[in-house]
Order: C-alpha cells, then sequence, then structure tokens
C-alpha cells in the first residue's frame, strides 16, 4: 500500500497515513484522461451564440425595385445578406457541445487523475491555524507550506461551519482553486501543481470510491444472476410451443384434403 506523510501548518511531518491503492495505485492512461478532459470542456460551452438569418431581421418585406428595366441587379429583399443591415449567411445558431461517457469511464478517469498526483499531494492534520476566516491566515498557511507560489488546489468538505470559513479565507488568493469533495474533477487535478487537502478529507473520498466501487459490483453480480433465467424461460416457451402446433396444423389439413376429394362415377360400356 502507498503511503504518504500528514503534516502541520509548519511542514514537519507529524505521522504516515496509507493510501487505497484501488484508487492512489491505479496506472495513468493518457488516452482515456485526454477523453475525460475534452469531455468535461466541451460540456462547459454554453452554445448560446446566435445569429439572425434574413428571414429573422425585421423589414425588408417589400420588393426594393422592379425585377427589370431599372438598368440594376435583380433585388427581392432589403434584407439579403448582400446587404448592410440584412441577415447573416451560414451563421451561428445555438447548439449542444455536450458529450457522453460511460460512468465507469468517467470514475475511472478520476481515479486516474488523483493517482497521477498522488506525489504532489499535501496532506494537513488541520486547519487550526484558520480561524477568522481571512485571506491572511490562508496564505500565511501557504508559506508554511512552501505552495505560495504555485498552482494549489484545496478540496474541503464543506459541510461544517469550519470548512466554510477555510473556503472563504482561501477563495481570493491569486493561483488557488477551491474544490468540494464531491466536485472534483479531472481539469482541476490535471491544471495544479499541488493538491491541498485535510486528513479527514482524503478519507472522504476513500469512502466515496469505495461506494462507487461497491455498486459496481452489485450491478453487475444483479446482471450475471438474471441472464441464465431469461435463457431458460425461452428454451422452455419453444420446447411447449413447437409440438402444438405441429399437431394442430396435421388436424387442420387431414380433413380438408379429404372433403376436397369428390366421388369418382362409375364408368359405363358403351353399347354396340
Amino acid at each position: 500500500m502507498t503511503s504518504a506523510q500528514v503534516v502541520d501548518s509548519k511542514g514537519k511531518k507529524v505521522r504516515e497515513v496509507g493510501l487505497d491503492d484501488s484508487i492512489f495505485g491505479v496506472e495513468p492512461n493518457k488516452g482515456l484522461l485526454h477523453s475525460a478532459l475534452i469531455r468535461q470542456l466541451a460540456n462547459a460551452r454554453s452554445g448560446s451564440a446566435n445569429t439572425k438569418t434574413r428571414a429573422e431581421v425585421s423589414g425588408g418585406g417589400r420588393k426594393p425595385w422592379r425585377q427589370k428595366g431599372t438598368g440594376r441587379a435583380r433585388a427581392g429583399s432589403i434584407r439579403s445578406p448582400l446587404w448592410e443591415g440584412g441577415g447573416v449567411a451560414f451563421g451561428p445558431k445555438p447548439r449542444d457541445f455536450s458529450i457522453s461517457m460511460p460512468r465507469k469511464q468517467r470514475v475511472l478517469a478520476l481515479k486516474q487523475a488523483l493517482a497521477a498526483r498522488k506525489d504532489d499531494l499535501v496532506i494537513v492534520a488541520d486547519f487550526d491555524d484558520v480561524k477568522e476566516g481571512k485571506t491572511k491566515e490562508f496564505a500565511n498557511l501557504l508559506k508554511g507550506l512552501g505552495l505560495d507560489e504555485k498552482k494549489v488546489l484545496l478540496v474541503v468538505e464543506g459541510r461544517s461551519d469550519h470548512s466554510k470559513k477555510i473556503e472563504r479565507s482561501a477563495r481570493n488568493i491569486c493561483g488557488l482553486t477551491v474544490v468540494h469533495v464531491n466536485n472534483l474533477n479531472v481539469k482541476d487535478l490535471l491544471h495544479c501543481q499541488a493538491v491541498l487537502t485535510a486528513e479527514p478529507v482524503l478519507e472522504a473520498i476513500t469512502k466515496r470510491f469505495q461506494a462507487s466501487n461497491a455498486e459496481s459490483t452489485e450491478s453487475g453480480a444483479k446482471k450475471k444472476t438474471k441472464a441464465p433465467k431469461a435463457k431458460a424461460e425461452g428454451t422452455e416457451k419453444k420446447a411447449v410451443k413447437a409440438p402444438k402446433k405441429a399437431a394442430s396444423s396435421k388436424a387442420e389439413k387431414a380433413p380438408k384434403a379429404k372433403s376436397s376429394e369428390k366421388p369418382k362415377a362409375p364408368k359405363t360400356k358403351k353399347a354396340q
């Protein structure tokens, strides 16, 4: 099992804590991480760009001049894309840029992003130095940890009043991003230089992924148990239906063949 150091506010080692190999021991896959990053960036796009076509611009209902005899080119509306103040040809319209990705792949990509940052993980025993929730307090904490000149990702739990004070004191620092445990994402993990968190938050991250692993195993076990039942039912139905069809077809066809045959009249010899 991999381990990480737990430090105090001055950067001194307090103890070591074990990291779950099912999360931090996963080997990163560049292809999967790239797909997850592209998906997150695409889903963040609003896609609200909109331009008006010649049918949507107000005015232009009357033909500017007659079709022939003026010596000028033919014109049907002053709102043509060729005219000033007219519509836009082939302009952008609202669209959906979102990309879908299976849930298992999303969870695996997040695990790989955490595993890629396990060497840059800074675990603090607690944030007791932040008492009033002021920016100055958290800036001093970063200086003590040697993270004042790095891009830092701060992971907080976001439930207690103390964690809200930590978020309030850290959100105004340049180069620092605050994210909740439930909002951990691939983009923030890959773009930072250090991941700062507390020991209780690390336990919450581990529990979150362990719960997802348990759900996936349960769903897989249910699928395996349901599959043979469906096959057995299908074979029984076929076995029962087959003889009924054969018997009924023979019984129906037999009398029809007899009834269709007409009795032949006996042949009489011609008199010589």
